[in-house]
């Protein structure tokens, strides 16, 4: 399949659950399920990554900063390169990985069981039952994650340059609260809430038209990461070109 139909193929999946969605509510329940599993569960693994991408932050400028001496620049240089970019991409890249590969991979699986046509049997809108409970909980949670992933990242980097570097913790939060504005963490959740549609509907759509068999639920598991990944780090460009360009 080309890259263009692959993507008209993505258009007629969200249009076709906009249809539906304007006409069925979620089934709150399964809204909230969703929700605790992409957010509570991806929390071990978010928190671990934000701490040591903090600390790799706080180093890697300070090395570059040194030879100018300008040490002291370090918390500003953590607060624009972690808050604006790189924590709402590390938690886009923890949900693409762990909850959208399992999103594809479920529906897969139903898909190869022939269970979503037993769905359209029994008169259930399979893009009401599959799609819109994980958009729904996704969306709540993205957010809320994608602040932890900055407030991490920001204490992470600075125990790294206190502790480690021997930088004063005053001056750090000075550069972090002079060169951040509450617009970078509006830009950082509107980035969530892009990044946790572009996901949903990726691994949906990868599942829900996976080949039959083993190897088509590896492949369409695959597919969802790689492509939402790709997907969202354009996106996520695109973004700050429109706001900080």
């Amino acid at each position: 399949m080309s890259a263009l139909a692959w993507l008209g193929g993505l258009a007629y999946f969200t249009l076709h659950w906009a249809r539906v969605a304007v006409r069925c509510r979620p089934p709150p329940g399964q809204t909230f399920a969703e929700a605790y599993k992409i957010g509570v569960q991806s929390l071990p693994v978010l928190l671990t990554i934000s701490a040591f991408v903090g600390s790799n932050l706080a180093l890697q400028g300070y090395n570059a900063f040194a030879p100018l001496g300008g040490q002291r620049l370090v918390g500003m240089f953590v607060a624009l390169a972690g808050v604006r970019e790189l924590a709402p991409l590390i938690a886009a890249a923890m949900i693409a990985a762990k909850a959208g590969t399992e999103m594809a991979s479920q529906i897969a699986v139903m898909r190869t069981r022939e269970q979503i046509d037993a769905l359209e049997v029994m008169a259930v809108n399979p893009f009401w039952w599959l799609v819109t409970p994980r958009l729904y909980g996704i969306l709540l949670v993205m957010p809320a994650l994608t602040l932890i992933a900055v407030f991490t990242t920001l204490l992470a980097a600075y125990c790294a340059s206190v502790f480690q570097l021997g930088l004063s913790g005053a001056t750090f939060l000075e550069f972090v609260t002079q060169s951040t504005e509450m617009r970078d963490l509006a830009t950082g959740e509107v980035k969530a809430l892009v990044f946790a549609t572009i996901i949903c509907f990726v691994s949906c759509y990868c599942g829900f038209y996976s080949e039959k068999g083993p190897e088509g639920v590896g492949k369409a598991t695959n597919q969802a990461v790689v492509v939402s990944c790709v997907a969202c780090v354009t996106f996520n460009y695109l973004v700050s070109q429109v706001l900080y360009g």
